[in-house]
C-alpha cells in the first residue's frame, strides 16, 4: 500500500469512528461535529467540466500543504479532533526548522490565480468550527511565530456556548491578521447531507443554499470588514450540487479533507487538505514531507501532490539538525556511514535514542555524548536505489518528541555499483 492510499484509509476510518461515536448535541448549546472524510463512497464527486472557464494556468512546480486543525487541549485526551497544545508548539517549531514557510490564504488565493509567486514549499494553516481553544491555545502560539491563518466558522457555533468562540475573541484573532472562512450553518454530516438529497432537487436546493449561503451572508454581516470568500466542505462532503451554488455566492476556493499538496492547476473547488490528528502523528509528517517536481512541472507518485520518488528524482527536504549523508543527496557508495548532529537539540533523553534505517529496521546506533553526535555504520551494502532513516527520542520526562527526525538519500547506482557476489 502506498503513502497516499495508507493516509487515506486512515484518515477514512479516523474520521467514521468519530462521526459515529460523537453525539449530535442540542441546539441551545451546538458542540462542533467531528470530521469525516470525502470517500470513494460518494457517488456525485465532481465533474471534470467540457469547458474550463478560464485558461488553465500552467503548473509553476510549487505545492502547498494545507494543514487542517480543530480543538486544542493540554489536559484533556488526545483525539482525532483534539491535539495537545504542546504538541502544536512542537509543529509550529518543526515548521520554522524545517524552512517552511506560512503563508496567507490571500497569498495563496493570488499565487492559485497565477498572479503571485509563492515559496516553492509552503504551508496553510487553516482552524475549523470555531472552539474556545483556537483562542485560548493555539491563537497565542501563532502569535509568537507570527504565522497567518484562517478560521473556518459555522454559525450555529459562534457565540455557541462554554466551549465556542466569541464574537469579541473572533473580532480579536481578526484583528490580529487572521482570514475569515465559511464553514456552512450547521455543519451537517454527510450522512445528514446524504438524506437530505434523497428529498428530492428542491428540498435539496433549499438546504444548501442555507447551509452554503446563509453562512456566508451571517459571517460578512457579523464581520463586516472581512470577506468570507473560502469554504471548508464539513467533513470535507461535497455534491455536484454545490459547486454552481459555490460560484453563486462567490466562493472562490473550497477545500476538501482529503489529503495531499496543492499544484496551481488543481480545480479551485475540491482543493485537497490534511486534517491534522491529534491521535495519530503521521499526518502531519505526511503533511510536510515534499518531493521535488520534474522539468515538465509534474511530480511522479500518487494523486494529491502527495507523491513517491520517481525514477531520477531526488527529495526536497530539510532537516532540523545537520544529517549525513544529507538529506536528499546523491551518494556513491553503499556504505556510508548514518549519523545526525543533535548538539542544538535540548531537553532530550540519549537513551532512547532510536535510528531506524530502511532495509535494515532498527540498527544499534551509537551516542557520542561529547559531539552529541549519533551514528551507525551500514554493515551491508545497500541494494536499493533510495534509502530512508528516521530518528526518535523522548524528552527527560519520557514524552515522545513530535515530528521524529527524517530524511532520505540516494545512491549513485554507476559509481557505487558492485557486483552481487561481493
Amino acid at each position: 500500500m502506498t503513502k497516499s492510499a495508507l493516509l487515506f484509509t486512515l484518515l477514512a476510518t479516523t474520521f467514521a469512528w468519530a462521526q459515529e461515536n460523537t453525539p449530535t448535541p442540542p441546539p441551545a448549546t451546538p458542540v462542533p461535529a467531528a470530521e469525516s472524510t470525502t470517500t470513494p463512497e460518494n457517488p456525485a464527486a465532481p465533474a471534470e467540466p467540457a469547458e474550463p472557464a478560464e485558461p488553465a494556468i500552467p503548473d509553476d512546480g510549487v505545492r502547498v500543504s494545507v494543514l487542517g486543525y480543530h480543538d486544542f487541549s493540554e489536559t484533556l485526551p488526545e483525539t482525532a479532533m483534539r491535539i495537545r497544545t504542546s504538541k502544536f508548539r512542537q509543529q509550529m517549531e518543526a515548521l520554522r526548522q524545517m524552512g517552511l514557510p506560512v503563508i496567507s490564504m490571500a497569498d495563496f488565493i493570488a499565487w492559485k490565480r497565477g498572479e503571485k509567486q509563492i515559496p516553492p514549499k509552503c504551508v496553510v494553516i487553516t482552524l475549523d468550527d470555531g472552539w474556545k481553544s483556537v483562542y485560548t491555545d493555539a491563537f497565542p502560539i501563532l502569535k509568537e511565530y507570527k504565522y497567518p491563518f484562517t478560521l473556518y466558522l459555522y454559525k450555529s457555533y459562534v457565540d455557541g456556548g462554554g466551549k465556542a468562540l466569541t464574537t469579541a475573541m473572533i473580532e480579536e484573532m481578526l484583528a490580529a491578521g487572521a482570514d475569515l472562512g465559511s464553514h456552512s450553518v450547521s455543519h451537517p454530516y454527510p450522512g445528514t447531507v446524504k438524506a437530505m438529497r434523497k428529498k428530492g432537487p428542491d428540498a435539496y436546493d433549499a438546504f444548501l443554499r442555507k447551509e452554503l449561503g446563509e453562512s456566508k451572508r451571517f459571517l460578512e454581516s457579523k464581520f463586516p470588514k472581512h470577506k468570507a470568500d473560502t469554504y471548508a466542505y464539513p467533513g470535507g462532503f461535497y455534491t455536484e450540487e454545490m459547486l454552481p451554488l459555490a460560484d453563486e455566492f462567490g466562493y472562490t476556493h473550497l477545500f476538501t479533507v482529503l489529503p495531499g499538496k496543492v499544484k496551481r492547476g488543481m480545480d479551485a473547488k475540491t482543493l485537497p487538505r490534511y486534517i491534522i490528528l491529534g491521535n495519530y502523528d503521521k499526518i502531519f509528517e505526511f503533511a510536510t514531507t515534499f518531493r521535488e517536481a520534474g522539468a515538465a512541472g509534474t511530480v511522479a507518485g500518487g494523486p494529491g501532490g502527495d507523491p513517491a520518488v520517481g525514477p531520477g528524482l531526488a527529495p526536497v527536504q530539510t532537516t532540523p539538525y545537520p544529517v549525513t549523508p544529507e538529506a536528499g543527496s546523491v551518494i556513491n557508495t553503499r556504505l556510508p556511514e548514518i549519523s545526525a548532529d543533535l548538539s542544538t537539540l535540548e531537553d532530550f533523553d540519549p537513551a532512547s535514542l532510536v535510528m531506524k534505517v530502511g532495509g535494515f529496521g532498527e540498527v544499534p546506533a551509537s551516542f557520542d555524548p561529547a559531539a552529541k553526535k549519533l551514528a551507525w555504520k551500514i554493515n551491508r551494502r545497500l541494494r536499493q536505489p533510495s534509502c530512508e532513516v528516521s530518528i526518535t527520542w523522548k524528552d527527560k520526562a519520557g514524552k515522545p518528541h513530535s515530528p521524529p527526525l527524517r530524511w532520505s538519500f540516494r545512491i549513485d547506482r554507476n559509481s557505487a555499483y558492485q557486483p552481487d557476489g561481493e
